[in-house]
């Protein structure tokens, strides 16, 4: 949490969310789901993802690129996979109605996978995988992303953030759930940066001549009206350290979100000053039974991820994790002091509450 920031209930924050999404044509149901996606970031810590992204997700409304009441259409389908064109539907809605069909599948053929295009910004990755935890399954999710990501030894993006989710469930160990971009970061995290009025750390992006982007406002910009420059791929610079690794599994999003569904890829996704761009998705699921017994499998990864946990930290560290234990921590300290926002996130809320006349959350104390 940074100076300045407040806390609300995430009760009340997704009521005040739901209550903006109806205003704007979503029936009940698929705006408390929107609502919880959205929310479910700030609980997570990821505020780059979370109800910060909201005006973004009422302009889409208000413009038409992200429509109220479209569910989508199955294009394609077999008893263990499925591809859906979104056809603009908001992206938490179908996607959670798309990874349950999964999910349902995979419950009679043992592993099941769908892909989605033409649809619209999704939320955090990590939240679709975690649907499969509570089935003894394993969860999987991508998404590309509008071109915002240089090749290596590139200097314009040709890539999205392209996202990879995997979530593992464990006995009384938190789950592991990794939720990771495959650039250094998201283009959330610079809007964070943005938003705070702060310098963009070294090496996490290249501006138009492939030299070190430290101002977040000019990379955001130009990468939007595609002037060149964009963020590295997970590794960095060059191949010292691995950055072509993170480029290579950027494709293979592309590959499995749009390429399998016929939707935009690369550089043919792209966001406009006007509007963002439409999107590509996949989803997995994986019954752990079909390998071995889920209660064993549990019982082996609480003594992988507590082994994790007891390594020795590097002199400066307090501890180790391991991917979706500090989720999971912030999101019960959320429970008791209440989520954290920005006040720049506020006074957009504040905005919102005025437009919509959806009641804002009371600061807790």
């Amino acid at each position: 949490m940074e100076a300045g920031d407040i806390r609300v209930r995430r009760g009340d924050l997704t009521a005040f969310c739901r209550s903006v999404f109806e205003n704007r044509g979503m029936s009940p149901e698929e705006a408390e789901v929107t609502a919880e996606v959205l929310v479910s970031a700030d609980a997570f810590g990821i505020p780059s993802h979370g109800v910060g992204r909201l005006r973004r997700y009422v302009s889409g409304l208000d413009t038409g690129l992200m429509l109220p009441r479209e569910s989508g259409e199955t294009v394609l389908e077999s008893e263990s996979s499925l591809v859906v064109d979104a056809k603009g539907a908001m992206g938490p809605p179908v996607s959670v109605r798309v990874m349950g069909t999964v999910i349902e599948k995979a419950e009679q053929t043992g592993a099941a996978f769908g892909a989605v295009r033409n649809s619209n910004h999704f939320g955090i990755a990590g939240y679709y995988a975690r649907m499969a935890l509570s089935r003894d399954m394993l969860g999987i999710a991508m998404t590309n992303t509008a071109a915002l990501g240089v090749p290596t030894f590139g200097r314009e993006a040709f890539f999205g953030t392209n996202p990879i989710a995997f979530a593992a469930p464990a006995g009384t160990e938190e789950p592991f759930v990794l939720d990771m971009s495959t650039t250094v970061v998201t283009r959330g995290k610079v809007e964070v940066y943005e938003r705070r009025g702060d310098v963009l750390p070294e090496g996490w992006a290249v501006d138009r001549t492939g030299k070190s982007a430290r101002d977040p406002g000019s990379l955001l910009s130009g990468m939007q009206e595609r002037r060149g420059g964009g963020i590295l791929p997970l590794g960095g610079l060059d191949t010292l350290l691995g950055g072509h690794k993170g480029y290579g599994l950027a494709v293979m999003v592309d590959i499995l979100c749009a390429l399998l569904s016929g939707g935009p890829f690369g550089r043919g996704v792209y966001d406009t000053p006007e509007s963002s761009a439409r999107v590509s998705h996949f989803f997995g699921a994986v019954r752990i039974d079909r390998f071995r017994d889920p209660v064993e499998f549990r019982a082996d990864m609480d003594r992988m991820l507590r082994e994790l946990r007891a390594c020795p930290p590097a002199e400066g560290r307090d501890r180790v994790w391991y991917a979706g234990l500090p989720e999971a921590e912030h999101a019960r300290e959320t429970e008791r002091r209440g989520v954290p926002l920005s006040r720049k996130t506020w006074e957009m809320l504040r905005e919102l509450g005025a437009e919509t006349g959806a009641r804002l959350p009371s600061e807790m104390p």
